[in-house]
């Protein structure tokens, strides 16, 4: 008599798994997360099996097969590395209302028409959370209507196998993995086992066609993918969609790419017609400069290998009872630290002063290199004089006060030339052999000898 399976119990979170109960996972800490699994009867050690084609030199093996087809979606297309690789299977995941869903039925109307130019199949959408007539909805919205789009919408990975096979589509978007279910796998929809079982089907099914697929995935309360994590490791991309609701800037960012780098960002703007490419996102993260007013002084952030510029703005008025800190945009620790260094170094009494620092149109001021721009701007707001016009500001400020250099300077530099700045606030420890032209660099020690450069007054 066959000995009965243990019963296994399997975070929904990481996927680790343990003999017994707990209440909270041991590994990842989130409470209330395992659940009952019924592991499979072993079987038999597998035989050897004749190998479907022999092993051959590297150097023999055709790299066509791995050619990038574009999207036909320029930004989507900088993330991945300029496009879908025959066979590989990507994983979009993002918070819910982000523009996911937006996003791939424009690139699925988008391919399915170059295809049907090239003599390509068609493009299979396969909806789990909404209908049919859901998904066509908004593509009348946005304006992906073609013929060669085959919509479906099914929950049982079974049934969406099957219209693969019967389709054979070019390009393969299914939204999204949580909500397809295997009848043969113990658990609900959504759960350990579960996406597991529907992600290794379709990956198999990507392999032995060739099939580029393009999944969705939910994200959880802490922006991780949810989930085990072993479905990172099944899938061959892994692209983060971010956004504030509030914003209309959106990024799509690969944290794992098998076929390319990981340090590009696609920009995209949300309008109601849809989701568009910025290739030029500037005019976002900037306001009018016809005019200069005290406060604001811009810096340039990388996002991953594509600077961009984020317009600070900092206001400082008498306290009417106990000073507020109030901050958007960037990061509080940051801005309360520029704050101590503009009062113990400069002399500046901020301590009974409301201060709010916000950025413009949504963009995020999280690395060191924006410090500059905070704490310029803030010493603006206070002597309430404008900055010199045309002034960027890139640098670390220390405790000391001291301006420190910030990886890609050169490119940041060029950046702000092309935006038109005329004058650059940069470390004293800057290698002058890489900066560029059409544009005034001006090396301070540190943050005194940079206001003086843009504000002589102060």
């Amino acid at each position: 008599m066959a000995k009965q399976p243990a019963t296994v119990y399997e975070c929904s979170e990481c996927g680790w798994s343990t003999g017994k109960w707990m209440g909270r996972c041991a590994r990842c800490g989130s409470w209330g997360t395992l659940d009952q699994q019924i592991p499979a009867v072993p079987s038999a050690a597998p035989s050897a099996l004749a190998p479907t084609s022999p092993a051959q030199p590297i150097t023999a093996v055709p790299a066509t097969a791995a050619r990038k087809i574009p999207t036909g979606v320029s930004e989507l297309d900088r993330v991945l590395g300029g496009g879908l690789v025959p066979g590989a299977v990507v994983l979009l995941a993002g918070e819910p209302g982000v523009g996911k869903s937006t996003l791939l039925l424009d690139v699925a109307a988008k391919a399915a028409r170059a295809g049907a130019h090239s003599g390509r199949a068609p493009v299979l959408y396969i909806s789990g959370e909404e209908s049919a007539s859901q998904v066509r909805l908004r593509g009348e919205r946005i304006g992906a209507m073609d013929e060669h789009l085959l919509l479906a919408s099914e929950s049982d990975i079974g049934r969406a196998l099957g219209h693969i096979e019967n389709a054979r589509p070019s390009l393969l978007i299914v939204d999204s993995v949580q909500t397809l279910a295997d009848t043969e796998v113990a658990g609900t929809a959504g759960g350990p086992a579960q996406v597991r079982a529907v992600t290794a089907a379709l990956v198999n099914v990507a392999k032995t066609h060739g099939l580029p697929v393009v999944l969705v995935g939910h994200v959880t309360k802490d922006g991780s993918i949810a989930g085990p994590r072993v479905l990172e490791h099944l899938v061959d991309v892994v692209c983060q969609f971010e956004g504030d609701k509030h914003s209309r800037l959106r990024l799509v960012r690969a944290v794992k790419n098998r076929y390319g780098a990981t340090d590009e960002v696609g920009c995209f703007e949300l309008t109601e017609s849809g989701i568009v490419g910025l290739p030029d996102p500037s005019g976002l993260f900037l306001s009018a400069r016809d005019h200069t007013v005290p406060g604001t002084c811009v810096s340039m952030t990388l996002e991953g290998r594509r600077p961009m510029p984020v317009e600070v703005q900092g206001l400082v008025v008498p306290s009417s009872g106990r000073p507020q800190r109030t901050n958007s945009g960037v990061l509080s620790a940051r801005v309360a630290m520029m704050v101590a260094v503009l009062q113990s170094r400069l002399g500046l009494s901020l301590d009974q002063k409301d201060i709010f620092v916000s950025t413009v149109g949504g963009a995020q001021a999280s690395e060191p290199a924006a410090d500059a721009a905070i704490a310029l701007a803030l010493a603006s707001a206070y002597v309430d004089l404008p900055l010199a016009p045309g002034v960027i500001a890139i640098g670390e400020v220390a405790l000391t006060g001291e301006l420190r250099p910030v990886t890609g300077l050169p490119q940041r530099l060029n950046e702000a030339a092309r935006l038109g700045f005329t004058l650059a606030i940069v470390p004293e420890r800057t290698d002058s052999s890489k900066l560029p032209e059409g544009i005034r660099v001006q090396r301070c020690a540190d943050i005194r000898q940079a206001l003086e450069s843009v504000l002589p007054t102060g």
